[in-house]
């Protein structure tokens, strides 16, 4: 795992190797063991390694071929690629290093941008290919690696984070005011906005070929969710679920460096953890907890580290805990938004300390993301979608659930100091426009579903993975994700839905912001999602763990917020100078909040994503 960068003066002119060395220079946490860089007149590549496979400098980067045609610099970890080099040895090709680098270079060597398709992990990856003067940007199947890009007539820049592509210094530090008013809409960017204006996130799954005069974009893979043709045998498909999920695992302990894996107390990253330490013994574990000793209602359920210590006890791990309490987000808050270098999904600052405590120990961290929305984790939702009429009524239905901050009739005074309402912002559009490569017909439950499968993959899984690479390259550590390897990802799009979510037959109805009994109970009759995983699960944890209701890792932020926080929250939201009313309105910000305050409503998330936005432009606008 790594950090690249690049720059293309379109214009012809050539490299600053200053510059060059400025960009490479700002993003040296993700790669603290070395640096590396290419010029050719025009282009010029950088690189920060973190040496996971093959310490020794055979795997020095940017790397060339041995004709000097091809020059990559490379970010990621490829799984399959000692198979894929046994082929290209075949084909007559020679390796000087035995790095997963070397072969993705050989592969596009040999067969251009279609050996994408064949690689299995998670990259992010810039080749210069010096006959065609072209650079192509490539990002993986699922987005787990980031890649950001500003381009213009004149210049083509890309890097792993924002703050490479600004260090170049002709880039302005400009708020894309419109990518802000949908971050206050879902709680995320769902197009490839960014909030810088003019700095682009590659979409997953896509490849960026730019000449001097000429560019193009093009799709190589996307999810598609859709049940099986004919009969299914749910036996056969628990098996078959089984070898992918311990053949997931065993391919993502491939290092030359020791492993940890993170374990919260549920059951995806405990079964990840169970399978790991088979192969690993006295793997090291990393648990956050939280003090919920002035917590109430819901949240006094969020601490899991009793039984992550229970499994860790049965796992024999190593195994290391901390605790947060409510003044570690006012602490932390700086640093997290300097590291996400923008507001992204949830409440991440406890994401922030446990990949801070793991670095402590290990290189590379084993995570449960994307257990939830490849198999059916959050059936709350869908069942808000489930019994819709037809495309649009789903639209409607969907896109209402997941307008997560401020209520639709207020976003036009939240946005008064950009002069931005619904009619310069169509979000709606924006939501539906995540379909534009799904099929359409949904004639039952289970279409529905898929849909909301296909829509959660697509943007609330890729905000958790852009937050989660961020927040670990922080730490100098890289994070895999086994539940995103090719394989399972291809056997849970058609896997039928009703072996993950049991009753369909039953559709209820809530807001996610709903105080009290209600939601307790809404979440008691709907946590039914999961159910092949769970019954596969079984057979690696306890079954108190496979049977236990759904939680998310969430900090009891509601009731800190009103709380042990709630000085801190007072101080920035009621600071008329405070940047983030430089963009949103005072008074109408004053009083969203002060309903979270007063318990009137729940409004944590508006109330993090305030603070988040207003630590985010002090410590990257300034």
């Amino acid at each position: 795992m790594c950090g690249i960068c690049g720059v293309f003066n379109r214009d012809g002119s050539a490299v600053s190797r200053v510059a060059l060395r400025r960009m490479n220079d700002s993003i040296a946490h993700r790669g603290p063991d070395g640096e590396g860089y290419f010029v050719d007149g025009d282009v010029g590549l950088g690189h920060r390694r973190l040496s996971i496979v093959d310490l020794s400098s055979a795997g020095a980067q940017p790397m060339s071929t041995s004709t000097g045609r091809f020059v990559i610099t490379y970010n990621g970890e490829v799984y399959n690629y000692r198979e894929l080099r046994v082929r290209l040895e075949s084909l007559g090709h020679r390796f000087r290093s035995s790095t997963d680098t070397e072969v993705v270079l050989a592969a596009w060597a040999q067969w251009g941008p279609e050996s994408v398709g064949m690689l299995n992990g998670m990259f992010g990856f810039a080749v210069y290919d010096s006959v065609d003067k072209t650079v192509t940007l490539v990002r993986d199947r699922f987005g787990v690696k980031p890649v950001y890009y500003h381009l213009s007539d004149q210049l083509f820049l890309f890097g792993s984070e924002q703050r490479a592509i600004l260090a170049d210094g002709r880039v302005a530090r400009r708020i894309d005011t419109v990518a802000l008013y949908e971050y206050f809409t879902f709680q995320n960017i769902l197009t490839n906005r960014t909030l810088i204006d003019c700095v682009k996130l590659l979409p997953a799954g896509h490849i960026l070929t730019v000449s001097a005069d000429a560019t193009r974009l093009k799709r190589y893979w996307d999810y598609h969710f859709s049940e099986p043709e004919g009969p299914v045998d749910e036996r056969e498909y628990r098996e078959e679920l089984d070898r992918l999920l311990r053949q997931a695992v065993q391919r993502q302990l491939v290092a030359d460096v020791e492993i940890g894996s993170y374990l919260s107390g549920g059951m995806d990253s405990g079964t990840l953890t169970a399978l790991a330490a088979r192969a690993l013994p006295n793997i090291k574990t990393f648990t956050c907890g939280f003090d919920l000793s002035s917590a109430s209602g819901f949240e006094l359920n969020f601490d899991e580290r009793g039984r992550a210590e229970a499994m860790s006890a049965l796992f024999k791990t190593e195994h290391y805990e901390m605790v947060l309490k409510a003044g570690d987000m006012q602490r932390s808050l700086g640093s997290v938004a300097s590291a996400i270098e923008e507001p992204r999904v949830g409440q991440s600052y406890p994401n922030y300390y446990v990949a801070r405590l793991a670095a402590k120990f290990v290189k590379v961290v084993l995570s449960g993301a994307g257990g939830d929305e490849l198999f059916g984790g959050y059936p709350w939702r869908y069942y808000k979608a489930a019994a819709a009429t037809g495309f649009e009524d789903f639209i409607d239905r969907y896109y209402g659930y997941w307008r997560r901050l401020a209520p639709e009739e207020s976003m036009e005074r939240l946005f008064r100091p950009c002069g931005l309402g619904a009619h310069d912002v169509d979000t709606r559009a924006i939501f539906r426009d995540v379909f534009l490569n799904h099929a359409n017909e949904l004639s039952s439950p289970a279409d529905y579903v898929n849909h909301s499968l296909y829509f959660e993959a697509k943007t609330f899984l890729h905000g958790l993975l852009v937050v989660e690479d961020k927040l670990s390259m922080a730490h100098s550590l890289e994070t895999r994700v086994p539940f995103l390897d090719n394989d399972l990802v291809d056997f849970a799009m058609h896997c039928p839905v009703s072996f993950k979510v049991r009753n369909l037959n039953q559709v209820y109805r809530i807001d996610v912001n709903t105080i009290g009994d209600k939601k307790r109970i809404f979440f008691h009759q709907t946590n039914d999602g999961k159910s092949i995983l769970r019954d596969v699960m079984s057979r690696y944890i306890p079954k108190s763990i496979t049977d236990a209701k759904k939680q998310g890792f969430s900090s009891p932020d509601s009731s800190w917020f009103r709380g042990e926080s709630v000085d801190f929250v007072r101080s920035v939201v009621s600071d008329k100078s405070a940047l983030v009313y430089d963009f949103l309105d005072f008074g109408t910000v004053n009083s969203l909040v002060g309903d979270h305050l007063d318990g009137r409503e729940n409004r944590r998330l508006l109330v993090w994503s305030v603070l988040n936005l207003n630590a985010y432009l002090r410590e990257l606008l300034v």
